[in-house]
């Protein structure tokens, strides 16, 4: 696929997820560049503001295979992965596949399961294969994850462990709609629009399975120039040594953060990347990755802010 095919195919989905998805057109674009990047993404929100929704409806542009799991605190790492079941008549152990065996999967209040199943994830979404009792089951070569967690609610859930938060290219906020958009969804709803059903958004399908992974190959040969590059290492090294930051982004975020700048230039109809794709993945990318020293929590400041600051103070190149 050419950049241009790519572009139309890009702008294609964008308008069909705001069929469903009103007023987070930031939002919708980190998606859909987490998706070409390959990057899985966690998007965060409270309660009502359209996770869910947007998860099920990329699913249904996309025309790939879905699958959905509600994370709960009785949910096991079997209930994940699969589990070996013995045959009386082969008198074999045969496997049989969980929910991960998917193209994407939607993980639905991931903080709500404990530590124990959620690691249950992290082979799957760093290698894209399980092992189950020694052996070792490929899995889609596509295989992204997006899931959903509430920031407000922590009755009953379970911080992610770090390792498995670092395993997300992206954590997306999905934030309250500006008026006019919140009004526009109370228009389409009154207008028949049902978030339990899909159909009644008439949403089409824009790629298969083939097309994504050409689109994905096309993000990796985005060329990204050597000032760029370097940008790129001062603002991860510039979060290890800012006062306000205890624990700063590691060098895999530098590679999430490069391979998130291509899939932006491949959205925007580019075959390079810029300083400004940087800058604009640069939050999604780096929020979930930094740990801020108590006192600067206490001042209200958040890794946003701190991120946007070091932005703000590195000399962008030309």
């Amino acid at each position: 696929m050419n950049i241009e095919n790519i572009n139309e195919t890009a702008q294609q989905i964008l308008n069909e997820l705001r069929k469903t998805i009103i007023g987070q057109e930031e939002a919708l674009e980190q998606t859909a560049a987490a998706l070409f990047a390959g990057g899985h993404a966690l998007l965060e929100g409270v309660p009502g503001t359209g996770k869910t929704l947007l998860a099920r409806t990329l699913s249904c542009v996309t025309g790939t295979l879905f699958h959905r799991i509600q994370f709960t605190p009785d949910l096991m790492p079997s209930d994940i992965i699969g589990v070996n079941i013995y045959d009386m008549t082969e008198r074999k152990f045969n496997f049989r596949t969980g929910p991960i065996f998917c193209d994407i999967l939607l993980a639905d209040e991931i903080n709500r399961a404990p530590a124990k199943t959620q690691s249950a994830l992290l082979e799957a979404m760093q290698e894209r294969q399980a092992t189950i009792d020694g052996g070792s089951y490929p899995m889609s070569p596509v295989f992204t994850v997006f899931a959903t967690q509430n920031p407000v609610e922590y009755e009953g859930t379970y911080p992610l462990p770090e390792a498995q938060v670092d395993r997300f290219m992206m954590k997306i906020l999905i934030k309250y709609p500006p008026e006019t958009a919140e009004a526009g969804i109370l228009d389409k709803v009154e207008s028949g629009f049902d978030s339990s059903n899909l159909e009644t958004a008439d949403i089409r399908k824009v790629l298969d399975l083939e097309t994504l992974m050409a689109i994905r190959e096309a993000a990796r040969k985005i060329h990204v120039e050597e000032p760029v590059r370097r940008y790129i290492t001062q603002i991860i090294r510039a979060t290890r040594s800012k006062p306000n930051i205890t624990l700063g982004a590691s060098p895999r975020a530098g590679v999430m953060l490069m391979n998130a700048a291509k899939a932006k230039a491949l959205l925007m109809g580019r075959d390079f990347s810029t300083p400004d794709d940087v800058k604009s993945m640069s939050l999604p990318v780096l929020r979930h990755r930094i740990l801020l020293v108590p006192e600067a929590e206490i001042e209200g400041k958040t890794a946003d802010d701190c991120i946007s600051e070091i932005l703000y103070t590195i000399e962008v190149p030309r």
